[in-house]
């Protein structure tokens, strides 16, 4: 990781283990796809993809590696990301075994948070 400071190096580690806790709880509740979504799913504009995909698939197809790709690289967005409102209100289905999920999103989301603020 380019230009890392000590902190930043543990920001991004604890991120990642967020992002490792994301899928294990979606392998666990069964979510996890062996399938990949058609590409025209996969190149929808539409926020979370969901005018083509589930939750659960954008989270495992797009989010999970765009996010590793960008804590990997060190690459600073623009903006944070607020999963964790949308996740709620989706995987309300689930009841209580979709909790463990989307306290992992919510974590990651406000580490993320925290991390965007700091550039």
């Amino acid at each position: 990781m380019p230009d890392c400071t000590e902190s930043d190096f543990t920001a991004l580690r604890a991120m990642l283990i967020q992002l490792e806790a994301i899928e294990s709880e979606l392998r666990c509740m069964g979510l996890w796809s062996l399938q990949p979504p058609s590409a025209g799913a996969l190149s929808s504009e539409t926020p979370f993809a969901c005018d083509a995909m589930p939750l659960e698939m954008w989270l495992q197809w797009i989010f999970l590696p765009r996010m590793r790709e960008t804590l990997r690289q060190n690459i600073r967005p623009p903006a944070a990301c607020h999963v964790h409102a949308y996740a709620a209100h989706v995987f309300v289905t689930h009841g209580v075994a979709a909790k463990p999920l989307v306290q992992a999103i919510r974590g990651f989301d406000e580490r993320f948070a925290v991390w965007v603020e700091r550039v």
